[in-house]
């Protein structure tokens, strides 16, 4: 007795059993996390280093190399990158998806400690982050005051808001945008400084010594303790102006006689506007590597509504970012997707069968499959994000498959006058083999799947394993509820409905039409190979056709403008422009908010760059869309051309740290002389090629530098060591900490430099004095020779070797395809054999997922053939199944090549999801067709019988799929572009391979099909 029997049997077992799995699915339902996509972010773990003054040839040799060669012999490492620019090490170390990001981490600091006694003394230990630093922000909060200066709000930024929302669950780090944080900076003058004797080392020793809090022990008597306690440290701007930094005879030398001490930004190189060009600050959110963001976010807005009972009325709170806007919207419209494919489906098998009771048996199926769905999600560690709910709509199709076949062939008995009971016994017995292969067949496609590595693999993995999850619910609730409800449910009616004899004449029409033509086909079988033969050469035609990409353009209503100035430009120059984009921006009727950094302190923090993140109205609200909007931006932009500015918009998939471009090479050389002798040549032929709109690289070689060269000789003579000439310097023109002052019980720093009007010319070193042996003061001008020259601003290394990345967006038209291709062409004209190249970003992910979904999709169909073959016990029957493959690959690529889709992980997806499913059609002929030659008919007549009484049920769940992918393929929504591709693909594929599956599956079998006898014994 098989399980559809003893369902039928036992039916409160068979309803419990369904309960069940509607239990399991709602509790797995209420703990699953949400997301936009499938958490596809690696372990990622970033040392910084800051080293003040530092130049990025010193950061590099200094600081970058020795930390790289100790983090180089970590296991499981994927890429090291790394940036030396002006007084910062930056080394971003991207894992391996299978590496676990806190064991990861541990592993990083670990080889960092071991380096840190390599590393300059006056540097600042490294910082060890579970994150990338160049990881994107999902939330930005900004905060301004009518009354409150900057350092006030920076202040409130860093003790309330970021003290509090740094303890979220998942929250890597929180910048301050437009950080103004309190420092005590020294302006001396070197002139007064020299008249009196003095130097900067005088004034850095004298606060070293006057600025001191030690523990002084206690006092212990008989009765009673006392806590010694020597108040030595300066807090107020007067106490350091009257910092006694030396003694001339009777005369006391204070800071005020060589200077002045007043509170001022830490960093005076950035800013923060907001809408108008308002300066502010900002609060930045950035997410740990596969943390759940809608939960962050959720939290967020829960914190800062406490937080707003403790603000003065003053400060005033505004939302410049929230990406989980998006991941909601889309969200919520593939939950309303879900919805219109069930109804649709819905309706397709109520105008088969007619009966509102027949219908209920198999609809029954697919809320209980779907719900038992999320059971699985949840034991899988998923998450529900916009894959899997696609899932979810294209199984709404699949999981009433099975239920309506059974059903139906149940029906057919009843129809025919067998008992109900008997029927349902009968009628699951045969057709049970046939639902079992075509559900191990359906699963056996996304085995390959599960095992993929890499954003491809993370992101097919949960689409597959919901799909193939549900297919085995689905599979089980037909073999057990349907049965049972079937039995008790159907009945033989002798009095049919108006709208039944109308529609039934029509369906005994289309029944007797295709019985006919299929008859005469069968006269000419070797038709079928014709038809194959024109499928093939559509596919090759159609795929060579089609253009490339990762993932189409999603109109997300946000983007950024980059820019960059040339080298050597000042910050207030800077600012200026970064004024100018921002009045340009104020302009457009679409724009509801921006947030526009001029040098951000934190990547590179170069004074020469800038960018402005641009928030639009949602696109139901505006007329114009975010690549029109773009488009007229790009043409604007070229108005304002002191600088350099692009706008970058957000991929829709993937891009994570290197977000840019979407064309990404980076270049790799052994040395940086060879580098700078090759980039120039790459960057001219990139630039004149016709598939690139925008070429810019991160490695420049113009930016102005003074060298100083130390007469060694005469400073040796004159006792003055090279050690006090580059500390001195280093005093006056770095910014250098001199110390530590407190201030309302947190601890800031102390800065000293020349004053601005002394050190904004070359000729300013000429007033720089150094102390000899001897104590007199020897102008610095006497040992050392000053040359202009140039050098890179930042300094790139890519897994230990020199690199420059050059990136690129492409011109209407072109696909990251093309892009790659064109870089491909032209680094074969220009690289030197020692040269290297690889791919970053958008396009690294673009290529491997390429290469990833060929191998599932050869795999799919080995693996296929051979459950096939064991289920057949033939390797003759799953050959004629196979070639089902061809048929519904053509119509996809076809279906692509006719709407102007391109071949992207979406249509991918929905093509080897296409492979699962014409083969049940494939398996329900070749099994009914089998059973009829055991009944003693003739191959011919088999096939003809399978193809005829199997037509109505392959129609009606073709028709069932189809509808269930065809909210997908018309994009209803603002947010489902991406997702149209993966629709038409299916249902293109699916309608193409049925009208030839009926025809050339037949004519197949009777050529590769065994001649031997099936006849029962």
């Amino acid at each position: 007795m098989n399980i559809a029997s003893i369902s039928i049997n036992r039916p409160v077992l068979a309803s419990v059993l369904s309960i069940i799995v509607v239990l399991f699915g709602v509790i797995g339902f209420i703990f699953l996390g949400v997301r936009e996509f499938p958490s596809v972010d690696p372990p990622i773990i970033t040392v910084t280093t800051n080293y003040v003054g530092a130049n990025p040839d010193v950061i590099e040799s200094q600081i970058t190399e020795p930390l790289e060669e100790s983090i180089n012999g970590i296991s499981g490492i994927r890429t090291v990158t790394s940036t030396s620019s002006d007084g910062r090490s930056s080394i971003v170390v991207e894992f391996d998806l299978s590496v676990d990001l806190d064991n990861a981490a541990n592993d990083v600091r670990d080889k960092v400690s071991a380096a840190i006694r390599n590393l300059p003394p006056d540097a600042d230990p490294p910082v060890v982050v579970k994150s990338d630093a160049n990881a994107e922000t999902i939330f930005s909060l900004t905060v301004q005051s009518d009354k409150k200066t900057l350092l006030e709000l920076t202040d409130l930024g860093n003790n309330v808001f970021k003290e509090r929302l740094q303890t979220i669950k998942g929250v890597s780090e929180i910048r301050i945008w437009g950080e103004k944080k309190f420092s005590m900076k020294f302006n001396l003058d070197p002139e007064r400084m020299a008249g009196l004797g003095l130097t900067a080392l005088d004034v850095k020793n004298a606060l070293l010594n006057q600025n001191v809090e030690l523990p002084s022990g206690r006092i212990e008597g008989n009765t009673v303790e006392l806590t010694i306690r020597t108040f030595g440290r300066l807090t107020t701007e007067e106490e350091f102006n009257n910092l006694i930094v030396a003694k001339k005879g009777t005369q006391i030398v204070r800071l005020k006689d060589v200077g002045r001490a007043n509170l001022a930004p830490e960093n005076e190189r950035t800013l923060l506007r907001g809408n108008h060009g308002i300066p502010m600050i900002g609060i930045a959110i950035n997410p740990q590597p596969g943390a759940n963001y809608i939960e962050i976010v959720d939290e967020i807005y829960k914190k800062v509504e406490q937080i707003k009972k403790e603000l003065p009325k003053d400060v005033h709170l505004g939302v410049a970012l929230d990406s989980t806007q998006n991941i909601r919207k889309s969200i919520s419209e593939v939950e309303e997707t879900i919805l219109i494919a069930f109804g649709l489906v819905v309706v397709i098998i109520f105008l088969f069968l007619r009966d509102w009771r027949t219908t209920l048996i198999p609809i029954i199926a697919i809320p209980i499959s779907l719900i038992g769905t999320f059971f699985i999600m949840y034991i899988s560690n998923f998450s529900i994000n916009l894959l899997t709910l696609l899932g979810i709509v294209l199984a709404t199709g699949l999981v009433v498959d099975d239920a309506i076949v059974v059903m139906e062939n149940i029906y057919a008995r009843v129809e025919r006058g067998e008992d109900p009971k008997e029927a349902a016994h009968k009628g699951s017995k045969e057709i049970l083999f046939a639902i079992i292969s075509t559900t191990i067949t359906l699963t056996t496609v996304f085995l390959p799947i599960i095992f993929l590595d890499g954003l491809t693999g993370r992101l097919f993995r949960e689409f597959g394993v919901v799909v193939a999850g549900s297919v085995i619910i689905s599979a089980f609730i037909s073999l057990t509820l349907t049965p049972m409800m079937s039995a008790r449910l159907l009945k033989k009616k002798e009095k049919h409905s108006r709208f039944y004899k109308m529609t039934e004449v029509w369906l005994d029409k289309l029944m007797s039409g295709y019985r006919n033509s299929l008859t005469k086909f069968m006269k000419r079988p070797w038709i079928a190979f014709i038809l194959m033969a024109f499928c093939i050469v559509l596919i090759i035609w159609n795929g060579l056709s089609l253009k490339s990409e990762l993932a189409p353009m999603e109109d997300k209503g946000r983007f950024q403008i980059r820019s960059n100035a040339p080298e050597g430009t000042s910050f207030e120059r800077m600012d200026f422009h970064q004024q100018q984009i921002i009045d340009l921006i104020d302009t457009l009727p679409e724009k509801t908010s921006i947030i526009a950094v001029t040098s951000p302190s934190f990547n590179s923090g170069a004074v020469n760059a800038g960018f402005v993140r641009v928030n639009l109205l949602p696109v139901k609200d505006r007329k114009r869309s975010q690549e029109e909007i773009v488009n007229l931006l790009n043409k604007r932009l070229g108005e304002f051309n002191f600088a350099r500015s692009f706008i970058v918009q957000e991929q829709t998939i993937g891009g994570g740290r290197q977000s840019g471009l979407p064309v990404q090479y980076v270049l790799q050389a052994p040395n940086f002389e060879t580098m700078k002798e090759t980039l120039p040549k790459f960057l001219e032929q990139a630039i004149a090629d016709p598939v690139f709109k925008i070429v810019d690289v991160d490695l420049k070689f113009n930016k102005p530098e003074l060298q100083v060269d130390i007469d060694r000789d005469k400073a040796e003579s004159v006792g003055v060591n090279v050690n006090d000439i580059a500390s001195t310097l280093q005093l006056y023109f770095s910014g250098q900490r001199y110390g530590y002052f407190i201030m309302n019980g947190k601890q800031y720093q102390v800065i000293g430099q020349a004053m601005k009007e002394k050190r904004d010319d070359p000729s300013d070193l000429s007033a720089i004095q150094v102390r000899s042996e001897s104590g007199e003061l020897i102008p610095l001008d006497n040992l050392v020779t000053v040359r202009n020259e140039s050098s890179p601003p930042q300094l790139f290394r890519y897994n230990r070797y020199v690199s420059a990345t050059v990136q690129a967006d492409v011109n209407a038209g072109f696909t990251v395809g093309d892009g790659i291709d064109a870089m491909d062409k032209i680094a074969e004209q220009v690289l030197p054999e020692s040269f290297s190249h690889s791919l970053a970003g958008t396009s690294k992910e673009f290529a491997e997922s390429g290469s990833s979904i060929i191998f599932a999709g050869l795999l799919a169909l080995v693996l296929v053939f051979l459950v096939l073959a064991a289920q057949f016990e033939s390797y003759r029957d799953p050959w004629i199944i196979l070639f089902t493959v061809p048929l519904a690959l053509a119509g996809a690529l076809f279906s692509l090549w006719l709407t102007d889709q391109t071949l992207n992980i979406f249509s991918k997806i929905g093509i080897i999801v296409l492979i699962g499913l014409v083969t049940k059609n494939g398996i329900l002929i070749v099994e009914f067709a089998n059973q009829r030659r055991e009944d003693g008919l003739s191959i011919k007549e088999a096939i003809i019988d399978a193809c005829a009484q199997r037509f109505r049920p392959i129609l009606m769940t073709t028709l069932a799929t189809i509808l269930g992918a065809l909210p997908i393929a018309l994009a209803l929504g603002d947010a489902a572009t991406s997702r149209i591709s993966m629709g038409i693909s299916i249902v293109g594929g699916l309608a193409f391979s049925l009208i030839l599956t009926l025809f050339v599956i037949p004519g197949l079998y009777i050529y590769l099909t065994s001649k031997k006898s099936k006849l029962k014994p």
